[in-house]
C-alpha cells in the first residue's frame, strides 16, 4: 500500500517543488517505485524532471475533473522508478470548475484509490496557496512535509498552515499526519540561518527532520536541464542532502 505524501506550505520560494522533484529522484535511486503529482500550475516539477509541459494533454487538471485516471496521465520521468502526472497552465481554472461540484474536497482522494497500491510512495507537489488544489491534496494524503526556508520570515504564515491542516484534520481527513518539517536554504555561515534552525527545534522538537537541506548552486541549476539533482551532479551536497531526507523517510514508515 502506497503512502500518499503532500508537500506543502502556502509561502511561495521555500523549496517545495525542489524537494518534491529530489525527494522523489532520491527514493527512486533507493528502489522506490514513486509516483510524484503536480498540483501547482506553474508546473515546476514537471519540467523539472525533464517533461515538456506544452505538450501535455493529460494532467492533474484532468484526473481531478474524473475525465481521465491517474493511470492515463502518468508519463515516466528521466528519473529512475519515478512517474509523474504532470500540470499544465490550465490547472488555474481548476479552483473555479469544482467549486460547486459535491465533494469537490475529495476529488484527487478519490481518483488515486485506483493507482495507490501500485507505488511505495505518491508525493503531491501543492500550490503555493491554501485554495482548492492544496486542500484536495491535503484530504489525500496520509502525511504533510513542510518545507521551511532558513530566513526571517520562516514561521510566518506556519501557524496559518498548521490551523489549515488541522481543520483538514478535522473535517476532510482524520488520518492526515505530519510527516515533518524540512528546514531548507540553509546557510552555516549566516547567524540567521543558525537562529531559524535553533528556534524551529526548540518550538517543534522531533517534529523536525534531522536532515537539513542546505543551499547549493548545483540544486538551483539542475531544474534548468529538466533534471534532478541526482540525475545532474550525484556528488553535489544537494544529492547528500535529499538521499539522507529519503532515507530517514523510509526508516519512519518501514
Amino acid at each position: 500500500m502506497g503512502k500518499i505524501i503532500a508537500i506543502a506550505n502556502q509561502k511561495g520560494g521555500v523549496g517545495k517543488t525542489t524537494t518534491s522533484v529530489n525527494l522523489a529522484a532520491s527514493l527512486g535511486v533507493l528502489e522506490k517505485k514513486v509516483l510524484l503529482i503536480d498540483a501547482d500550475p506553474q508546473a515546476n516539477a514537471s519540467s523539472g524532471l525533464g517533461l515538456d509541459v506544452e505538450s501535455i494533454e493529460i494532467g492533474t487538471y484532468q484526473v481531478l475533473e474524473h475525465s481521465n485516471t491517474p493511470a492515463e496521465a502518468t508519463i515516466a520521468s528521466s528519473s529512475p522508478n519515478v512517474w509523474v502526472v504532470p500540470a499544465h497552465i490550465d490547472l488555474v481554472a481548476i479552483e473555479i470548475e469544482l467549486v460547486d461540484k459535491e465533494n469537490r474536497e475529495y476529488m484527487l482522494k478519490q481518483a488515486l484509490e485506483s493507482v495507490k497500491d501500485e507505488y511505495d510512495y505518491i508525493l503531491i507537489d501543492c500550490a503555493p496557496s491554501l485554495g482548492l488544489l492544496t486542500l484536495n491534496a491535503l484530504t489525500a494524503a496520509d502525511s504533510v512535509v513542510i518545507p521551511i526556508q532558513c530566513e526571517y520570515f520562516a514561521l510566518e504564515g506556519l501557524g496559518k498552515l498548521l490551523n489549515t491542516i488541522k481543520s483538514v484534520q478535522k473535517i476532510h481527513n482524520p488520518n492526515l499526519d505530519i510527516e515533518g518539517l524540512l528546514l531548507t536554504m540553509y546557510d552555516s555561515r549566516l547567524r540567521l540561518s543558525n537562529q531559524v534552525v535553533e528556534e524551529v527545534q526548540k518550538h517543534f522538537n522531533d517534529m523536525v527532520f534531522k536532515t537539513i537541506i542546505q543551499r547549493n548552486v548545483k540544486l538551483s541549476e539542475a531544474p534548468s536541464f529538466g533534471e534532478s539533482i541526482i540525475n545532474f551532479d550525484a556528488t553535489s551536497r544537494g544529492a547528500t542532502n535529499y538521499l539522507s531526507l529519503a532515507q530517514e523517510i523510509i526508516k519512519k514508515n518501514s
